[in-house]
This record gives structure tokens, C-alpha cells and sequence, in this order.
């Protein structure tokens, strides 16, 4: 499994409820994406970044997520251009199937 984070510094600050409506407003495309177990928005107001922490069944369908037409979105809709950092995770505890998740 590969943990993606993804990363945009905003260009003018944004509050919590704004960035929660952006994030429900772009909620319903992730729904059944291929190999996309979950997604987690986050927003860092200290330093006016807003982002994703995705867990994918492999790398290959993460990377097939962030392509160029990904990119120029993020930058169309937040003006900004989208960091994405990519980790290994062998193994995830889920608490709500109360079970441990190992990719081997």
C-alpha cells in the first residue's frame, strides 16, 4: 500500500469552513476511484496549506490519479501548484473493520 500526501500552499489565507467547502466540493470525484482505499482532507491554517492523505492499494494507481490534467485542476481551483509525496505503508491499522492490513 503507498500513502500519498498532497500539498498546496494557498494564495490568500483561507478559514476552516471555506476549506471545508472546497473539500466537499471536490468530495464526490474520488468516489470509486480504482485502487483508492480512502482519502483524508486536511487543512494547515498556520501555514495556509490545504491538501489530501490518501492510502492506494499500489503506486502505480496513485500515480495514475496525479497526471498533468490533475495538476492543472488544482491550479485552476486554488491557484496554486499541488506537491505530491509518496510512502510506503506495509502495514495500516483500521479501527472501524478493527483489523490490521498488511500488503503482503
Amino acid at each position: 500500500m503507498i500513502t500519498a500526501i498532497t500539498a498546496f500552499r494557498m494564495p490568500k489565507p483561507v478559514t476552516r469552513e471555506e476549506a471545508r467547502n472546497i473539500f466537499l466540493s471536490t468530495a464526490p470525484k474520488y468516489l470509486g476511484v480504482s485502487g483508492l482505499i480512502q482519502k483524508v482532507y486536511y487543512v494547515s491554517l498556520e501555514e495556509n496549506t490545504l491538501g489530501g492523505i490518501y492510502l492506494w492499494k499500489s503506486k502505480a494507481e496513485a500515480e495514475a490519479m496525479y497526471t498533468e490534467s490533475w495538476k492543472t485542476f488544482v491550479r485552476e481551483k486554488y491557484g496554486t501548484e499541488a506537491t505530491v509525496t509518496y510512502l510506503d505503508c506495509p502495514v495500516v491499522v483500521d479501527n472501524n473493520l478493527n483489523q490490521i492490513i498488511s500488503d503482503e
